[in-house]
C-alpha cells in the first residue's frame, strides 16, 4: 500500500510542490505503555471525522497530498494499526502537519482497547 501511495503521489503532484513524503506505520505492540503484556487490540474509528480532518489538513500551505488507512477490528500483536502519509513542499511544511495529524487521529478519531493477557 505505501509503495503504491508513493508512486501515485509522485505521478499526481506538481513536482514544484513535492520535496518530501513522510510515512507512519503504526503497529500493535506486545506491551502496553505501563509495561503490561497485550494479547490484542480492538480498534474502531470515526470515518466522517477522519474525512473532515483530512479535508482541513489538505488545504495547509505546502501540503501536496495526504493519505490515511486505519485498520479496524481485533488486531493481533504485530498487525498494522494505521498508515499515514503526508507529502509536501518542504520539511517545514510537512513535519508540523504530520505530527498534528497523527496526534489528532490518535486522540480524537481512533477508539482503541488493549486486550490484556499473557
Amino acid at each position: 500500500m505505501i509503495e503504491t501511495w508513493i508512486q501515485e503521489i509522485k505521478k499526481k503532484c506538481d513536482p514544484e510542490m513535492l520535496g518530501m513524503i513522510l510515512i507512519h506505520n503504526g503497529i500493535v505492540r506486545g506491551t502496553a505503555r505501563d509495561g503490561k503484556p497485550v494479547r490484542a487490540m480492538k480498534l474502531s474509528y470515526d470515518k466522517q471525522m477522519l474525512e473532515d480532518l483530512l479535508k482541513t489538513y489538505k488545504t495547509r500551505e505546502g501540503v501536496a497530498d495526504i493519505r490515511v488507512w486505519i485498520n479496524e477490528g481485533e488486531l493481533q500483536v504485530g498487525d498494522d494499526i494505521m498508515n499515514v502519509c503526508v507529502a509536501g513542499r518542504f520539511r517545514t511544511d510537512v513535519l508540523p502537519v504530520f505530527q498534528e495529524l497523527l496526534t489528532t487521529i490518535k486522540t480524537e478519531i481512533v477508539h482503541e482497547h488493549e486486550v490484556s493477557g499473557t
